[in-house]
């Protein structure tokens, strides 16, 4: 699956969903101001009906062009405003939509297995679809069956599932849901969701004030004596019901532009799911569980309505051109041709709370969850190790399933002899790294400096920042930081952002500005410490503060040559010793994206200032050039057949602010492609 040119589709879907919008507006201006006509005829008529030829012309007459403009302006402006509020209200990020839903957080130390089996299996996808662990929120209330993901961009992203989720599935139906949820991830699927959902609301606001004006009237016939000083006038009343029918007209276009929107992109993410777990039968068993189960996909939540082209299954009954997900039997044929028509029938006592086999059910998970955390932790250490040592197909090929705790396929030995051989992340740094405390402490120990001078100005920084015990905890971990392998500094980072986005918002600025002293603790900045704030600032700054996304302005390499020059550059001096296979690197870094009679800048020209100057306005490229400058950093940087730890540590840095999850073919080596 080519998810950076489901991108770029995701945004040439934005340009269509924009003119399906505006060819709504308009169509809901015209019949406005028929409606407004047929009021002023009818209401402002003081004489008996017309017939005929006469009651047209009088229908025509009341039309004018000051009405037309007025009713114009009107609807539009009320359109505006109201996309303008919902998009500010949706695009504060995935959490933001996560709370709104009712979304709870699942906290990293959660004691419930069957929420602690959900964080492993996200974890997994995270690791196999190469970015850090999004934050997990569960619907508590709603015994439908669902999952969501949410945001404007893979930083913000959230998942959400329902407790019918996680009450129903077992762990390969559940990694098969989540699977789905982080394709939209990397589809580019959110941010059209997002914009989706704001344009449509613009729509059917006007239906929803109508509705408000009617059911008001409604209320108000009362008894006989409150009646007469309560009830709206008949012109009131007939206004509302034209709103409300306007209503229903916009919703019935919203419905349609939301269907032709989703339902392709439904396709795909299921598609990307098995590619993703190499395995169809866990979301085709996820769909045949919810074919049987009585609650289905219906979700309680009010709200949930507005946002349902976002969600895994269909949660509204509606008309089938208006539905925004195909029918759950064409889902399961499009992965089992030679399905049999049977679903996965719903047995009460195995998922009531309380029963005996509930409690048998969650024992056995929690014996699981254990394994799959110990399975993890060896796995998080071989991914980059083993993507560096092997070709990439297998590496990357059974990534997810180490993770997983889940047996290799044959084929596969080499991978699984790499995670038993391979270091790992202890098992103390790894629950300190998922523990809000201990991740602070973690992340500033992988900042500490080697002379024990700057290490001890750190400290005292540490403690300056007033967290009570942090300085210890980080004295504590540092000689396991120390010891750990350069290949998994990174893992330990990434493992570490999810109890980060535990923080406050107040605790977050505290903790970014102390981050910033202790990395400047030394009066200057190495490439190591500025790809470490990256990656921190890049996953942490979207879910505290309002930021605002990249913008695609660069269709071409050429456009950014200089910029790629200078991260090539920095690359192949970083990566490589000898002056012959320095400049072979960066001529092969940059001939690969077709740009050439570019020479290797000095390396006085590749200081921090203006690597990140250069990676900046990389950002700025078109989500199918982004890859491909990618793979040619890549290919420099392993030129001699490997990937250092440090040059995985830039590219992964340089992926996080260009916004672009490191593909496969990056982790892996492409000296071996």
């Amino acid at each position: 699956m080519d998810f950076y040119a489901a991108q770029d589709h995701a945004r040439r879907s934005s340009r269509w969903l924009l003119l399906w919008f505006i060819l709504a507006v308009v169509l809901l201006i015209g019949i406005t101001n028929v409606l407004i006509a047929m009021l002023i005829y009818f209401l402002g008529a003081t004489t008996a009906p017309m017939a005929g030829d006469e009651a047209i012309r009088g229908f025509i007459a009341a039309f004018s062009w000051e009405t037309f403009a007025f009713v114009c302006l009107g609807v539009v402006a009320t359109i505006f405003l109201v996309v303008l509020f919902k998009w500010a209200q949706l695009s504060a990020g995935g959490k933001a939509v996560a709370e709104r839903l009712g979304g709870q957080r699942i906290l990293p130390h959660t004691d419930d297995p069957a929420q602690r089996r959900c964080l492993n299996v996200v974890e997994e996808m995270a690791l196999a679809a190469g970015m850090p662990v999004p934050p997990v929120y569960v619907l508590a209330g709603e015994r439908g069956i669902n999952a969501f993901a949410a945001g404007v961009s893979p930083a913000d992203a959230v998942i959400g599932v329902t407790q019918g989720s996680l009450d129903n599935f077992n762990r390969e139906q559940l990694q098969g849901v989540v699977a789905h949820e982080f394709s939209h991830i990397l589809n580019g699927d959110m941010r059209l969701n997002i914009r989706l959902a704001a344009l449509l609301k613009g729509i059917t606001f006007i239906g929803d004030v109508g509705e408000v004006v009617v059911r008001g009237g409604r209320s108000h016939r009362g008894s006989l004596s409150t009646r007469s000083k309560n009830r709206l006038p008949p012109q009131a009343m007939a206004v509302g019901i034209a709103l409300w029918l306007i209503g229903l007209l916009g919703g019935l276009f919203a419905g349609l532009i939301k269907a032709a929107v989703s339902r392709q992109r439904e396709l795909l993410a299921d598609a990307s799911a098995v590619q993703f777990t190499r395995n169809p039968e866990g979301v085709a068993n996820a769909l045949k569980v919810i074919g049987g189960y009585p609650p289905g996909t219906n979700l309680l939540e009010p709200r949930a309505t507005e946002l349902s082209h976002i969600f895994f299954g269909q949660i509204d009954q509606l008309w089938q051109l208006a539905r925004t997900h195909p029918p759950l039997p064409d889902r399961i044929r499009r992965i089992e041709p030679h399905w049999d028509g049977q679903y996965i029938k719903f047995d009460p006592a195995s998922t009531y709370r309380g029963t005996a086999l509930d409690q048998e059910r969650r024992a056995t998970e929690q014996a699981e969850s254990a394994e799959a955390r110990r399975q993890q932790a060896a796995a998080l250490g071989a991914a980059v190790i083993a993507g560096t040592a092997l070709g990439g197909a297998a590496a990357d090929a059974t990534a997810g399933d180490a993770a997983a705790g889940e047996t290799a396929p044959a084929g596969d030995a080499d991978f699984s002899t790499a995670v038993e051989g391979a270091a790992v992340i202890p098992d103390e740094l790894a629950e300190q790294a998922r523990d809000p405390f201990g991740a602070h402490a973690v992340v500033y120990g992988l900042l500490l400096a080697d002379d024990i001078a700057t290490q001890e100005a750190q400290y005292a920084l540490v403690e300056a920042s007033g967290v009570r015990g942090l300085a210890m905890t980080t004295r504590q971990l540092q000689p396991g930081i120390a010891a750990l392998a350069p290949a998994l500094r990174l893992s330990l980072l990434e493992l570490a952002l999810p109890a980060l986005k535990c923080m406050s918002a107040e605790q977050y600025r505290g903790f970014k500005d102390t981050l910033l002293q202790v990395t400047r603790a030394d009066n200057k900045v190495d490439l190591y410490e500025w790809c470490l704030y990256q990656v921190v600032r890049h996953y942490l700054d979207p879910e505290f503060l309002q930021v605002t996304p990249s913008k695609p302005r660069h269709r071409k390499a050429v456009h950014v040559r200089q910029e790629y020059r200078t991260v090539v550059s920095v690359l192949a001096w970083h990566g490589h010793q000898d002056e012959e296979d320095r400049i072979a690197a960066f001529t092969r870094g940059v001939e690969s994206v077709g740009l050439y009679n570019l020479t290797l800048r000095p390396l006085e020209e590749c200081g921090v200032a203006e690597f990140s100057r250069a990676v900046n306005k990389l950002a700025n490229c078109y989500p199918l050039l982004k890859p491909r400058l990618l793979k040619g950093m890549a290919k420099c940087a392993a030129h001699d057949g490997e990937l250092l730890p440090r040059e995985v540590e830039i590219l992964v840095a340089v992926a996080a602010v260009m916004d672009c999850p490191v593909p496969a073919s990056v982790r892996a080596n492409p000296a071996l492609d």
